[in-house]
């Protein structure tokens, strides 16, 4: 076949030679295919990865959700846990009315105990999120075991009553010694916040 003599006119390419025809048939496929790729195909394949990706995020989003809709259950009775020894320790403050005697029950534990008293000064109320507290400053002297009973006794009161800042330093006596310590109480207040606090928590009014 010499390429000389065909006629390469497009209008007389119905005189080609067929392998003429079938190979310029498969370039002109070629090129379509590779028009319709361009143009329209890999905006699909984007689109498709794009779609893959969201299907993972929303995958991974479900499970979490489902993990913790698994875990509701034992959230929810953990916070009606919590809520329970929230109300109890509100019930173990005292009122504005038993602050009085609850001071003279600090001051009798550690009389009770064999102490003696150098300091007994009540602070002013510091206010904090819901509650107040109430610090007393202390000084007695005593022997290691009558601070550890003195200690152990304010523990044991109705009333909520923890101790702070301890110093403990040997005194002038054999055997004697003197600590140094701030007594704190804690009050709900006058406006009954925190009690308001654990009823919304269950819905009440």
């Amino acid at each position: 076949m010499n390429l000389s003599e065909i006629n390469w006119d497009p209008n007389a390419a119905g005189t080609w030679p067929l392998p003429i025809k079938a190979a310029t048939i498969s370039i002109i496929c070629a090129l379509v295919f590779g028009a319709g790729v361009y143009y329209d195909t890999l905006d699909q394949l984007a689109a498709l990865d794009a779609s893959e990706k969201k299907e993972l995020e929303l995958k991974q989003s479900f499970e979490t959700k489902q993990k913790k809709s698994i875990n509701l259950p034992d959230y929810e009775q953990q916070l009606a846990q919590i809520e329970t020894e929230l109300e109890d320790m509100i019930r173990q403050m005292p009122t504005q009315e038993e602050l009085a005697s609850l001071l003279i029950d600090i001051s009798q534990t550690g009389l009770a105990s064999g102490l003696e008293f150098r300091l007994f000064k009540p602070g002013a109320p510091v206010r904090k999120d819901f509650y107040s507290e109430l610090p007393i400053s202390i000084e007695v002297i005593g022997k290691y075991e009558e601070l550890g009973l003195f200690v152990s006794g304010l523990a044991s009161l109705p009333r909520i009553v923890t101790v702070h800042d301890v110093n403990i330093i040997p005194e002038g006596k054999e055997g004697e010694m003197r600590m140094n310590a701030t007594v704190k109480t804690y009050n709900e207040g006058t406006d009954g916040t925190a009690t308001t606090v654990v009823k919304k928590k269950r819905g009440q009014k």
